[in-house]
């Protein structure tokens, strides 16, 4: 895999899932389908999605950005070669673990201080209820600086073992799926059963209630530091 296919795939992979999550928010906000798994009783607001598309935008370039310049950047520091399925699957955990450590401080900080709470991630919490592809409604700033979690979790699971292009690849597809996931605002049967990631309504009750429930994959971190919600329940 050459730098620029390497960049080509990390875009398209990109572009796949949030076309879904465009599709799948269209869905649950126009259609009465999923109706029955709504975790908040609360309407949309009418014309929303589309009111709201410009900043989907803009993040979502950035995103786009960030993944096809970082990956030509990284491409040969790393390896190229598919790792045997375990180490695959460890050295994702291991970025999500250490990218969840930093998101949950930082989320928590993002309320702590006041101004950045004030000026910067009330943008975020004007999604309530959220919808799919709400995970992309926030102030660019704090959007960039989240990334930084990503790029964190990878450089700690390269550490352990060699890092390759699969392991990046399939990271990015995961993650972007968790984040879609956990603000569609439903609690989907199947999709709750998972075990050791948070629930939707980990999620849910951090926009509803603007405080808590600061972690966005491990809720151990809620547990652990005392900031779990308490109406917070496993479903």
């Amino acid at each position: 895999m050459t730098p620029l296919s390497f960049s080509i795939t990390l875009v398209l992979m990109l572009l796949t899932i949030n076309a879904f999550g465009l599709l799948y928010s269209l869905i649950v906000i126009y259609t009465p389908w999923f109706t029955r798994y709504k975790i908040q009783p609360k309407p949309y607001p009418k014309d929303i999605f589309f009111k709201r598309m410009p900043l989907y935008g803009l993040n979502f370039t950035i995103l786009l950005t960030f993944a096809g310049l970082g990956g030509y950047a990284i491409h040969p520091y790393i390896s190229h070669e598919m790792p045997p399925v375990a180490l695959l699957a460890i050295q994702v955990l291991i970025a999500f673990v250490f990218d969840d450590v930093f998101f949950y401080f930082y989320h928590r900080w993002l309320h702590v201080n006041k101004t950045m709470l004030g000026k910067v991630h009330f943008i975020h919490h004007r999604a309530n209820p959220p919808f799919p592809l709400e995970y992309l409604y926030n102030h660019p700033l704090e959007w960039m600086l989240g990334m930084i979690g990503a790029v964190f979790g990878c450089v700690v699971a390269g550490l352990i073992f060699p890092l390759s292009t699969f392991t990046i690849i399939c990271f990015g597809a995961i993650r972007n799926l968790h984040e879609i996931h956990i603000h569609s605002d439903l609690n989907l049967p199947l999709i709750s059963k998972i075990p050791l990631i948070s629930k939707t309504k980990h999620h849910d009750d951090h926009h509803s209630m603007l405080d808590g429930n600061y972690a966005s994959t491990f809720v151990w971190w809620d547990k652990l530091f005392k900031t779990e919600l308490k109406n917070d329940s496993k479903n």
